[in-house]
């Protein structure tokens, strides 16, 4: 078998479909690549439409990241837009298309296929969800429609707190406008764990966005004069100008389903490391698959660019392997192994970032796992204009390998979830974060980079040298909780039933503390509780340390508020 004159037809463009027709013109000059998308545009930058409805990208055609003209003459590729395509029929490798223009129907053959679908917004049967007003925000003309709304909108709502709820939120109050976020869920960016995503929630109430969480839409209705009044599921009425829908996106899988094609439990088509489907002449790349976790080993959705693009570069490679290579035996040379699901978004000021597996999942799935809080500036503190980065990050209690981590803070925070996913990816342990060697300059990090520093208190546990109290069992523990912090600082603000004992007068009054009894351990961010715990430890008292100090039971109190649970 040989790839001359081989017929590759790839339904969707934009970062999957895209990415790969133009690798495989790379890898073969004699195939011919046709590319059919729905939309008017093959190729745009969906992640920036948030910003150009708000004005911070100005011009629409910023957006456009190739034309079809470009794909034409740069890479001799066939592009159709606005022309869909309605059915697969395996059994004759043929597709069957509609131009959308004409309404003129065509059988287009291949001997590769690629399913870029991609994934379409989350609209429930609400009543009134149809109504003028009520918008979703997938392409550059939902943006249009948009921004044409807002410039004559004084209230918006949003109804969910995802990246694209926050992002809207950010550029919605920019354009000078009052806007309610609506959240079924009991905290926004639901990749986060509670305490992290209250990093966020508190940066939007600081900002003016009236933040309603736990509470979801019922039903839209159409006011007499202009707008829409929403109905919440805690029986309140909101009066609004328009509605962005940002509840999610389910994978736009129809066309694979009808043809017979294995979908996963979640929706998604799945694939195998190759990107093949369960038909061996037709792959699947981007928002339209499942793919598997790489910590949990689970199969979820991520719509996310970064994955859609690596995934669209393997199915070329293992398509042109298709054609060239008769040995079933022998693998393409490029693989799609996971995710991690990294992540980030910024609104107002604040970047919020993630990787690997939550606290949430790894419960799920029964994973033993430990986690540390710590709070350190972003760069030497000694120099101007530090600021805090606020570091979650989960390892195995087993060996230290590294399942997680959660950032929030104003500066550098993608930099420092860049590094941990980088090194998750080689399934580094905590005792290798320690290690890193990191860029430092006062103005760029500090001498321990606070991925050394993450690394470090992880390190610190695991070998024994620090022990650490749960914070969920604030609520209910006999230890003594004892604040090292100063006087003042305890002053202005405490764990009710805490005792006061500065670090500077800890050894004069050593007498004070039980034998007896644990003793738990808390300060501002966790430093002088763990210098603390060394002198305690080696006095022979029973000790351990809340991790992250005063800076995480803020956070943690402000995810436990409202929801039963004791808040000490």
């Amino acid at each position: 078998m040989n790839a001359e004159n081989k017929r590759i037809l790839i339904i969707g463009g934009v970062a999957g479909g895209a990415t790969c027709a133009a690798r495989m013109r790379r890898l073969c000059e004699t195939c011919e690549i046709v590319v059919f998308e729905r939309g008017p545009h093959v190729s745009f930058a969906n992640c920036g439409l948030p910003y150009f409805v708000g004005d911070v990208i100005e011009s629409e055609a910023k957006l456009l990241v190739a034309s079809p003209e470009l794909f034409k003459h740069r890479f001799n590729i066939e592009i159709h837009t606005e022309t869909e395509v309605t059915r697969i029929d395996r059994q004759a490798r043929l597709i069957e298309v509609r131009d959308l223009k004409t309404g003129a129907a065509r059988k287009e053959p291949y001997d590769a296929l690629v399913l870029a679908t991609g994934a379409q917004p989350v609209r429930p049967p609400l009543p009134g969800i149809d109504l003028p007003g009520v918008y979703v925000l997938r392409n550059i003309p939902d943006s249009r429609k948009i921004k044409a709304a807002a410039a004559h909108a004084s209230r918006a709502l949003i109804v969910g707190g995802g990246f694209i709820g926050l992002e809207m939120a950010e550029n919605l109050v920019g354009l000078g406008l009052d806007v309610t976020l609506l959240e079924l869920a009991d905290q926004v960016m639901p990749p986060l764990d509670p305490e992290m995503a209250g990093y966020a929630a508190e940066r939007l109430k600081a900002n003016d966005v009236k933040l309603r969480l736990g509470e979801g839409v019922e039903a839209f209705e159409q006011l007499p004069e202009r707008g829409l009044s929403v109905r919440t599921s805690k029986g309140a009425t909101l009066a609004t100008d328009l509605v962005i829908l940002g509840i999610g996106v389910r994978p736009e899988s129809t066309l694979a389903r009808d043809a017979g094609l294995e979908l996963g439990d979640l929706g998604g088509i799945r694939v195998d490391a190759y990107q093949r489907t369960s038909d061996a002449a037709i792959w699947a790349v981007g928002d339209v698959v499942e793919v598997k976790n790489r910590i949990t080993q689970q199969w979820q959705l991520v719509p996310l660019a970064g994955p859609a693009n690596r995934q669209g570069r393997v199915a070329a490679t293992a398509i042109l392997h298709h054609f060239l290579c008769s040995d079933a035996e022998t693998r393409p040379p490029l693989a799609f192994e996971g995710v991690l699901g990294t992540a980030v978004c910024e609104a107002f000021g604040l970047t919020i970032a993630c990787t690997g597996a939550n606290e949430k999942q790894l419960k799920r799935t029964g994973m033993d796992f430990e986690k540390v809080y710590l709070h350190p500036g972003h760069h030497a503190s000694y120099f101007p204009g530090a600021r805090p980065i606020h570091i979650k990050l989960l390892f195995s209690k087993a060996d230290g390998r590294v399942l997680g981590a959660q950032a929030a803070g104003e500066l550098d925070v993608a930099r420092a979830i860049d590094v941990i996913a980088t090194a998750m990816m080689e399934e580094a342990s905590v005792f290798d974060l320690e290690d890193l060697e990191l860029c430092y300059a006062p103005q760029f990090g500090a001498a321990k980079d606070p991925v050394n520093v993450a690394g470090m208190v992880a390190a610190n546990h695991l070998r024994g040298d620090l022990q650490l109290a749960n914070w969920d069992e604030l609520g209910s523990t006999a230890a003594l909780l004892v604040d090292v912090r100063s006087e003042a600082e305890y002053a202005s603000d405490h764990i009710p039933n805490s005792q006061n004992i500065p670090l500077e007068s800890l050894r004069d009054r050593l007498q004070e503390l039980p034998r007896t009894q644990e003793i738990w351990l808390i300060c501002g961010v966790g430093q002088r509780a763990y210098y603390a715990y060394r002198l305690l430890k080696q006095n022979g008292l029973q000790v351990k340390v809340l991790s992250g100090g005063m800076q995480t039971h803020l956070a943690w109190r402000r995810a436990n508020d409202g929801k039963g649970v004791h808040r000490p």
